[in-house]
């Protein structure tokens, strides 16, 4: 089975410039710095720009300003950094998906400040499982986890086009935000045990600690007169779909 996203109903008044400059930038840390690179080459890449929570954390007992600054930078390069395509690609999808309406609903500098607060806190946030873990960190998906809970916090009943293929039937479907998102959090919240238990893998922590943040910055940082829980465009549950012979 699958069921993938690829749009929805929810237009924006301005183009959303600051998320089409997220979504190239990491494509472009992606393909011209780290996809050149051998395994030894990446795993060198990881331990530099990747954020790593012994490291960050020992920063604090150093008087060296330089590796002070290097750590905190290295909580944005993380953001900009992917371990394979399809952790780029999965990551830019959503972002593309929901990101221009949040850049829409903020503004451009209180999305961008947004974008990077809601990063900081994930990363934050997995490096509370294990303060002294020394695997790095990479991946946009805590940030875009922000966006996905200012999106849910603002657009729940617009509604997201889903592709689905089902044994024999292929078709789309129209389902609302509340239920494809939704049901990506509990996904989330079901795999944080599971997660917390393993050294490496998907950082659970850090998509729930990047949603929190997105919970708690969307209603301060929208634009004056923007609803919260606004209300859908299209009916929901509409669907395209034929048999395949």
């Amino acid at each position: 089975m699958i069921f993938f996203p690829y749009r929805d109903d929810n237009p924006t008044g301005s183009f959303p410039l600051v998320n089409w400059l997220f979504i190239l930038a990491n494509i472009w840390v992606f393909f011209a710095y780290q996809l050149p690179l051998g395994p030894a080459e990446q795993k060198s890449y990881f331990a530099n720009f990747g954020f790593i929570p012994a490291a960050f954390y020992g920063q604090f007992a150093q008087d060296n300003l330089g590796a002070v600054a290097w750590e905190w930078g290295s909580v944005v390069t993380s953001m900009f950094s992917h371990g394979g395509f399809l952790h780029l690609f999965g990551n830019m999808l959503f972002l593309y998906l929901y990101g221009d309406n949040l850049e829409d609903a903020m503004g451009k500098v209180r999305y961008f400040l947004f974008y990077l607060l809601c990063g900081f806190f994930a990363a934050i946030a997995q490096s509370l499982i294990d303060p002294t873990s020394e695997i790095p960190m990479v991946g946009a998906s805590g940030a875009i986890s922000g966006v996905i809970a200012g999106y849910l916090l603002l657009y729940p009943r617009a509604n997201i086009r889903i592709f689905y293929w089902v044994f024999l039937f292929v078709g789309t479907l129209y389902l609302p935000a509340y239920l494809v998102l939704g049901l990506w959090v509990f996904e989330q919240v079901i795999a944080l045990p599971e997660s917390m238990k393993q050294a490496g893998g998907v950082a659970i922590a850090a998509h729930l600690g990047g949603f929190a943040a997105g919970l708690l910055f969307t209603p301060f940082l929208r634009k004056p007169g923007v609803r919260l829980f606004q209300d859908g465009r299209t009916r929901s549950f509409t669907r395209q779909s034929r048999g395949l012979r």
